[in-house]
């Protein structure tokens, strides 16, 4: 049973949509597993389970499976997400009615559950950045976004300051901010150990400095979401409050529908609306997300005149292996990687500014008259139809995934993307009489797995 410290109960008294006794009740129940498919890889996936009301790709299941255990989750066909923070799927769609091209910075990024979201909502124009400062935390990022496959989506790992200095680039700006986590203590009651009064506070600072430090990096009229996990309103109404007093900014409305049991609630000095859930009111876990349009001026971002990127040999050499000749193929931190055409201007701008740990699609390195593709490309969406394929079951997929012989008998020499049920998993080099497993040894699966998990 989580015990929900009183200090917070207590501050929790007066707030729309609060109920004490039906709370503390909510803490005392299990947590409801979800998943959100991706729309190319998985758009089949879980249709009949339960919808997310707020989610188009959003689904409640019955009960956790084992994730491990399937090659599904491992190729990316879906990721698992709290319910709750899918809301951000509604959000967007509202705020963004369908706008190409845009630049969105998603700065808060690990593990990469807002991250995949939002790049299953952005056409091929537009470009994702995602962000996070801590290193470890960005190394699962960039496997997740890698997992999620799209050629438009980077990866970097900054500081909000350093990011703030690309005065007026981003149109669209997400911060999921590091907060006291009151609203995850159902699914990690360990967060209510490290729950006090005084971390609130200086979660609110922290807070506080990270939206001021990337704030120039909006746009005019460009949109800032902010979520916490947090119940407390320093953390939530209160931030709000602060953006709208120290810098031009009006609030937006997101529309709601009353069976969703979302809480609209206005900060208390600037009526910003806002948005809360409760474990008693939805399916889901605690959340509190606002949004809002910056109507002040931003800086000109000043860059310097840059030479094309593209690599013609490399390009080439390698375009075989996409399902488009539209890219440039650049060499980065010693991989060819595929960038979207339109994306050149953006890769060599950035540069000037902060750390791309990733850009786009790896596609490999030139290799005498072989080429070594990267394990990125064959979880791509991007991956080219002519690239020699073999299908695996799950027994063949599971034993890959572990970085053991797939037992794929006899294959002509050369390359082969495996892949299960359609979905790229990773690379296998056929030689004859045997293979070589090519998938990273930081991808593969360590349990133990019984006999009766290869079914």
């Amino acid at each position: 049973m989580a015990n929900v410290p009183q200090q917070l109960l207590n501050s929790l008294k007066g707030i729309k949509g609060y109920d004490e006794q039906a709370f503390v009740a909510s803490h005392n129940t299990s947590p409801i597993t979800s998943v959100r498919v991706h729309p190319v890889k998985g758009a089949k996936l879980f249709s009949e389970d339960e919808a997310v009301p707020w989610c188009t790709s959003g689904h409640y299941l019955q009960e956790r499976p084992q994730f491990t255990l399937d090659p599904l989750f491992h190729a990316g066909a879906y990721y698992v997400q709290e319910a709750s923070s899918m809301f951000l799927d509604h959000a967007l769609r509202f705020v963004l009615q369908d706008k190409k091209g845009m630049r969105v910075l998603d700065l808060c990024g690990a593990p990469g559950g807002k991250s995949t979201l939002i790049a299953s909502l952005l056409d091929e124009e537009s470009l994702l950045v995602s962000n996070e400062v801590i290193r470890s935390r960005a190394s699962i990022l960039e496997e997740n976004m890698s997992r999620w496959g799209y050629m438009n989506t980077w990866v970097t790992s900054n500081d909000p300051k350093d990011i703030g200095k690309l005065s007026g680039y981003f149109d669209v700006i997400v911060v999921d901010a590091p907060c006291s986590g009151s609203g995850m203590f159902r699914k990690d009651e360990k967060a209510i150990d490290e729950w006090s009064e005084g971390n609130v506070a200086l979660c609110s600072e922290r807070q506080q400095r990270i939206l001021a430090d990337v704030w120039p990096a909006l746009k005019e009229n460009g949109i800032l979401v902010y979520s916490t996990c947090s119940y407390s309103t320093e953390e939530n109404e209160a931030i709000a409050d602060k953006l709208a007093e120290d810098f031009e900014v009006e609030g937006i409305r997101i529309p709601i529908e009353e069976e969703w049991g979302v809480i609209e609630t206005l900060s208390e000095q600037k009526n910003i609306p806002c948005y809360r859930f409760y474990p008693h009111k939805v399916k889901g876990e605690g959340l509190f997300m606002t949004a809002m349009r910056k109507t002040g001026s931003a800086g000109v971002l000043k860059q310097k005149r840059q030479k094309p990127i593209n690599d013609k040999k490399a390009h080439d050499t390698s375009k075989h292996l996409l399902n488009t000749e539209d890219f440039s193929c650049i060499l980065h931190k010693e991989q060819y990687c595929a960038i979207r055409s339109y994306h050149e201007e953006d890769y060599s701008l950035l540069q000037q500014y902060v750390y791309l740990r990733k850009v786009g699609v790896e596609l490999g390195i030139p290799v005498k008259n072989d080429w070594v593709p990267a394990h990125d490309l064959a979880l791509s969406v991007g991956r080219s139809n002519s690239v020699a394929n073999v299908d695996v079951t799950k027994e063949q997929a599971l034993k890959f995934l572990k970085k053991e012989d797939p037992m794929l008998g006899e294959l002509e020499k050369g390359w082969y993307c495996v892949s299960y049920m359609g979905c790229g998993l990773g690379w296998i080099k056929a030689l004859g009489n045997r293979v070589n497993n090519y998938l990273p040894k930081h991808w593969r699966i360590r349990m133990e797995i019984s006999d009766t998990d290869w079914a």
